[in-house]
């Protein structure tokens, strides 16, 4: 094992790592485009609205008192989770690149 190869010649990355190189950034990738498709398709919800009506004395509020809906917050949730992903994967790729 190793026998025939000389001080100057490098080994080829092992199979494992080929399918690793491919495989993580396209997960990623995937997770980045279903959390973006996820944060348009969670906009279905009223967005930051209330209503006073003075005959009743009562004020109408939605759920969750946010600005975004929460279908949208985990599409982006989701979305920057694979960016963070890729770029680590790019850096760790880099890194080992160059040493």
């Amino acid at each position: 094992m190793g026998d025939n190869n000389s001080r100057g010649e490098h080994n080829s990355p092992q199979p494992a790592r080929k399918v690793r190189a491919v495989v993580v950034p396209l997960l990623a990738l995937i997770a980045v485009i279903a959390g973006l498709i996820v944060a348009w398709n969670g906009k279905d919800e009223p967005i930051g609205w209330f209503a006073y009506a003075p005959l009743s004395d009562t004020v109408f509020q939605p759920s969750g008192g946010a600005f975004v809906s929460q279908g949208t917050q985990i599409g982006l949730l989701i979305a920057v989770l694979g960016l963070l992903s890729l770029t680590f994967w790019s850096g760790f790729t880099l890194g080992r690149r160059r040493r």
